[in-house]
């Protein structure tokens, strides 16, 4: 899911990229680029339009904001219930680059968060379950599972 700040960068991304070269508001002659033409020289010989070094970055942008490298890789929604249960529900990106198989881990890790947090010594996991939900965006992983907190 993307956020709606990001949403709103990338819609305005999207107009400035398929306004192309024209000017934005009426003040502007409609033959005057927003990208002037020039190239940046790299070297004596390698020169690059900065047209091209604008829609590479605009495609850059775009990757970014839908990939989201820094973005937590699974999204945890709890629940707690009476005698020290504990409902863990995860569900990963729609978009991602690794991290398929890390569920088990994120769902340990959340138990033993929850584990110190609450001043307890162990917790036992009753269920686990992971699964796929497929829908018209594609599939996405999911896992849930239910722990208890317990002392020794």
């Amino acid at each position: 899911m993307i956020s709606p700040p990001r949403q709103r960068r990338l819609l305005l991304l999207t107009a400035l990229a398929l306004g192309g070269c024209s000017g934005l508001d009426g003040n502007f002659p409609s033959n005057t680029p927003i990208v002037p033409n020039a190239t940046l020289n790299i070297s004596k010989t390698t020169q690059i339009p900065l047209e091209r070094v604008v829609v590479w970055g605009l495609y850059a942008g775009a990757a970014w904001l839908i990939l989201d490298p820094l973005a937590p890789n699974w999204e945890i929604e709890q629940a707690s219930f009476p005698d020290r249960y504990y409902h863990l529900s995860l569900k990963m990106k729609r978009v991602y680059s690794g991290g398929a198989g890390e569920a088990r881990v994120v769902f340990q890790q959340r138990a033993k968060e929850l584990m110190r947090q609450n001043g307890f010594d162990a917790y036992t996991v009753v269920e686990y379950t992971e699964g796929l939900d497929s829908s018209v965006l594609g599939s996405q992983r999911v896992a849930q599972g239910v722990i208890q907190l317990t002392r020794k």
